[in-house]
């Protein structure tokens, strides 16, 4: 028998992967826009840098909000618990022992404490998690306002040491008005969202959790029969999420240096829409993590642009509300047309390899 050259079938895309694709078009886009309108701004890496450098807190809670949704849950304290930290934290360090490591346990100590007992409610008790969330969220700002009502400054000089540290990247950079090179910096604040960013991306890709959060998200009954405690994975990616918010405000503390009631306001809704705009589904189940720093540079993108075009700012929530519409109007189509198999979206031939076989 000769040997024939046998193709294998082409392999569909996932939704996960197919919604991230699109959101990372349309970063790609929008920030093409942004440079083609005001390369000026644009031009210059440091503008790109600074979208993680300012951002660092917003990044890293829609990280941990990121894992909560994938699972079909929901959670919108975590803007209010990220501001409690940043408050607690600032008057253990200015008011308190000054000690940054009893700080960093602090902020991590009171995630925490969300974490597991907005799982246990949701998970063990099955109460609505936007009941409890919201209930989280009432809670964190009032301890908010009861612990410090006006800004409290840190100035604690090992923390201002911190806050102020950078590091340079000394090949890129801009060449200013003087003809002086000055190299691009990154606060830590960048550091803390790439190591988690690798950390969740491969917990939610290579875990048992991550493949029992997708199940969970997917149809919990179903899950169920497939062995998997979804009361187990509910409460954990809970955890996650608290932890990762505790997280959130020690950063959001080392980059404005300050405690604030204002800390964090809004957070939550920033975190969805960035998650929704990264290709992640509000009913669960289909997502990339890798979709949640996208649709977090997108919505950041969008918001510099409208500076940059110097409209009023409150233009920002208009246009970011109509592009969440946009995405969600997307992500429907999307989804509702694989279902009924009329969209086909594979891999194209050249990026898979040929077997040849025997008849």
């Amino acid at each position: 028998m000769g040997a024939v050259s046998a193709t294998k079938p082409r392999t569909r895309l996932s939704n996960s992967t197919l919604l991230f694709i699109i959101a990372g078009i349309i970063f790609v886009l929008m920030y093409g826009f942004a440079l083609i309108s005001y390369p000026g701004s644009f031009m210059q890496f440091q503008t790109f840098f600074d979208l993680f450098n300012f951002n660092a807190a917003l990044f890293i809670v829609t990280l941990g909000l990121c894992v909560v949704m994938i699972g079909g849950g929901i959670d919108i304290s975590v803007g209010a618990v990220c501001g409690l930290v940043t408050m607690a934290c600032a008057m253990l360090l200015e008011l308190g022992s000054g000690n940054i490591w009893g700080a960093l346990f602090l902020a991590l100590g009171i995630g925490l404490a969300f974490g597991l007992m907005h799982g246990f409610l949701i998970a063990y008790l099955e109460i609505q998690p936007f009941i409890v969330t919201l209930g989280g969220m009432f809670l964190a700002q009032g301890l908010l306002t009861t612990l410090h009502r006006e800004p409290l400054n840190v100035t604690l000089p090992a923390f201002v040491a911190l806050r102020n540290f950078t590091i340079e990247i000394p090949w890129l950079g801009t060449v200013n008005r003087l003809g002086i090179f000055i190299p691009c910096e990154i606060k830590p604040g960048v550091i803390v969202v790439v190591v988690l960013v690798a950390l969740y991306a491969a917990l939610m890709k290579w875990s048992r959790f991550g493949r029992n959060v997708y199940a969970v998200g997917g149809d919990r009954q179903s899950a169920r029969m497939l062995g998997i405690n979804v009361k187990r994975t509910t409460f954990l990616s809970y955890v996650i999420c608290g932890f990762t918010a505790g997280i959130s405000g020690f950063v959001f503390l080392m980059t404005t240096g300050a405690g604030n009631i204002g800390n964090g306001s809004l957070f939550e809704m920033k975190a969805i829409a960035s998650n929704v705009m990264g290709g992640i589904l509000l009913n669960g189940g289909v997502g990339n993590l890798l979709g949640a720093p996208i649709g977090t540079m997108t919505l950041l993108t969008i918001n510099e642009l409208i500076r940059a075009a110097g409209v009023q700012s409150n233009l920002q929530a208009i246009v970011s509300g109509l592009l969440l519409y946009l995405f969600i109007v997307l992500q429907s189509i999307v989804m509702s047309l694989r279902g009924s198999g009329k969209f086909r979206l594979a891999l194209p031939s050249w990026l898979k390899s040929h077997q040849v076989q025997d008849k």
